[in-house]
């Protein structure tokens, strides 16, 4: 787990009109040369959802301010391997980087994920401005083969989360046995990964996309398995080959990957990878906002497609998203 680091890699959709019924799509090499079609979407002052920034430090009810820091995983980094229903101790190493002191009223608190037999919350121990503290849990690894996250916050004593680097939340990933694994495909680094997938992520990706389109007057899309099946493959794939682009390990495209997956229409596709991940409302708040490519905005307003489907992988610190507009 790596919290220090922001690598933010711009990423680019493919242009509307690259996607002809039963055809397939070509990259695009230099997008911002190409045509962009604006009559599928509104593009007229749309509003964008709200904005989710990296959290800074708060005054507290005692004026003074709390915000942490991540320092290291000193026992179970993630993609730790253990076996079925193993038990263990998780302890991370963070550093009081605001102005208050931190007392037992401060809480470590489970949020979402596999809780791993974790209390829901528990009070950190006493730690001025600038010292680290260990905390550490006792879990329970699951009993059955896969990989598996859980996320948990820092919390002041008004229960507020506390921000922590870039984001609000510190997490475990493990594998159980046999992990989940996905294949690299050809001319990938390792032959094959093990990721972790989120539907808490993927759900809040649709619910943003749709806020956002119904704040621009526009229907709320339809999630469709197969698109979701198509978006989680290329997610997947993105993941385990550190891919950024449209162009699958295999050469696939995201018409010729909805075609495989069983969708007969027509299709675009959004992706984003980042390390901290973002949230499902901070990458959907990215595309609409994203200036150096319009048509990641003008694909979450086009009127022509009216289904969708959510991929959402997380791998080697980073989560990688991928999002497929489809319409019959």
């Amino acid at each position: 787990m790596l919290h220090k680091t922001l690598s933010l890699v711009v990423l680019l959709t493919l242009a509307l009109s690259a996607c002809a019924a039963g055809g397939t799509s070509t990259p695009d090499e230099n997008p911002a040369t190409l045509p962009v079609s604006t009559s599928e979407a509104n593009l007229t002052s749309p509003a964008a959802p709200t904005s989710s920034a990296a959290p800074t430090a708060k005054a507290n009810s005692s004026g003074c301010t709390d915000s942490a820091a991540f320092v290291s995983d000193v026992t179970v980094p993630d993609n730790t391997n253990l076996d079925t229903s193993e038990t263990f101790v998780k302890t991370w190493r963070v550093k009081n980087t605001g102005t208050c002191a931190w007392t037992d009223k401060y809480t470590l608190v489970f949020t979402s994920g596999e809780q791993m037999g974790a209390p829901d919350s528990k009070p950190l121990s006493a730690t001025q401005p600038g010292k680290t503290l260990d905390i550490s849990v006792n879990m329970t690894a699951p009993a059955k083969d896969a990989a598996y996250r859980g996320d948990y916050e820092l919390r002041n004593p008004s229960g507020e989360a506390m921000p922590i680097d870039n984001g609000t939340s510190l997490w475990i990933i493990i594998t159980v046995g046999t992990a989940t694994t996905a294949s690299g495909g050809p001319g990938s680094a390792s032959a094959t990964c093990a990721f972790t997938v989120s539907s808490t992520n993927t759900s809040a990706v649709v619910d943003a996309i749709n806020a956002y389109r119904a704040d621009n007057g526009l229907p709320a899309l339809t999630v469709n398995p197969i698109l979701t099946t198509a978006a989680q493959a290329h997610s997947n794939d993105m993941a385990c080959n550190s891919l950024f682009v449209h162009t699958g390990s295999d050469g696939s495209t995201p018409q010729s990957r909805a075609t495989a997956a069983g969708y007969s229409g027509t299709v675009t596709e959004n992706v984003y990878g980042r390390n901290p991940p973002p949230s499902g409302q901070e990458v959907v708040v990215w595309w609409a906002t994203d200036q150096t490519d319009p048509r990641h905005s003008q694909n979450l307003l086009a009127t022509k497609y009216t289904e969708v489907g959510v991929g959402y992988s997380f791998f080697g610190d980073f989560g990688y998203y991928a999002v497929v507009f489809g319409t019959p």
